[in-house]
């Protein structure tokens, strides 16, 4: 059985007159003791499905379980098994560290002591600032905080709203080096975010736009799955040079991709027909070179499909 299984869900909102299509269709299962990525932009559906998922929010359609348990009808049974943690920090400021983490762990009806080997990882690295007051935290010691509380009752399956948006490199690794080791311990864990490069942290990615999802699987399966040659093309003017590639014709797509713009090519395209191109529009120092897909490529190139 799988740890989630989610059928056509489905969530509107009105705006007025008119209705949002917010979760439009969402099917995926995912599997017990694995780390389960649901990769889109800010809009893409992503903190409404979790929503629904952890009974925050009723479906308008469609069914989904977690660890066998109706979202519906046995919403009393999934908040007692499933850890969730917003992307807002929503833990009480006013209230210190080591309150925080007290107070969430009589709600579940376990102290700390009871669960701390689940945590100790984690708390070890906030403990010195246990009296601080958590609104004045920094971002990464809210996240660590929040993490903590989430886990506290030892859920079954974890639940993680873009937990790393806002936060610095060094804190972002170190929050999935924390979500490794707790996968090991047999915690199931859904994690939201906008970050493409955080999809090969994952077991399994799901691409999601619009509130549909895209495709699901393995990192190297969805990357495997593009096809098409990538060239990275720089050089010294980048808006031109956007521009020019946009207007040549062995062109697919092309956008920005760091410090270089991916350039999408067609089939039977000639290299040193678009150098001669581009340096007769008057790019100077060109640089290009072939690249493997990446997560992001692959989403650019799903998205271009679909408005195709």
């Amino acid at each position: 059985m799988p740890a989630v299984a989610v059928h056509n869900l489905l969530k509107k909102y009105k705006n007025g007159k008119d209705t949002i299509d917010a979760v439009r269709g969402v099917s995926f299962e995912v599997e017990a003791r694995t780390i389960f990525g649901i990769i889109g932009p800010d809009g893409a559906g992503k903190t409404s499905l979790f929503r629904m998922l952890t009974t925050l929010l009723l479906p308008d359609g469609g069914n989904a379980t977690v660890d066998g348990s109706d979202i519906v009808k046995d919403y009393k049974a999934i908040r007692k098994k499933v850890g969730y943690m917003p992307g807002k920090f929503s833990l009480y400021q006013d209230l210190t560290v080591e309150e925080n983490l007290n107070f969430f762990a009589t709600i579940f009806n376990t102290t700390v002591e009871e669960n701390y080997n689940l945590i100790r990882d984690i708390y070890v690295q906030i403990e010195p600032f246990k009296t601080r007051k958590a609104g004045k935290l920094s971002g990464g010691m809210k996240q660590k905080l929040a993490l903590c509380c989430a886990l506290i009752h030892k859920p079954i399956v974890l639940f993680l709203d873009e937990p790393t948006t806002g936060v610095d490199a060094v804190s972002r690794k170190e929050f999935w080096d924390m979500l490794q080791n707790l996968k090991r311990q047999g915690i199931t864990i859904l994690v939201s975010t906008p970050y493409m490069d955080e999809a090969s942290q994952c077991t399994q990615v799901a691409l999601m736009q619009n509130g549909k999802i895209m495709t699901t699987g393995t990192p190297k399966e969805i990357t495997q799955n593009f096809k098409q040659v990538i060239l990275a093309v720089k050089s010294q003017n980048m808006y031109q040079l956007l521009q020019d590639l946009s207007a040549w014709n062995e062109v697919q797509d092309v956008y920005s991709y760091g410090e270089y713009h991916h350039a999408i090519m067609k089939e039977n395209y000639n290299k040193e027909s678009l150098l001669h191109y581009l340096e007769s529009k008057g790019n100077n120092k060109i640089d290009t070179h072939l690249v493997s897909p990446s997560i992001e490529d692959c989403f650019m190139q799903l998205m271009q499909n679909k408005h195709e």
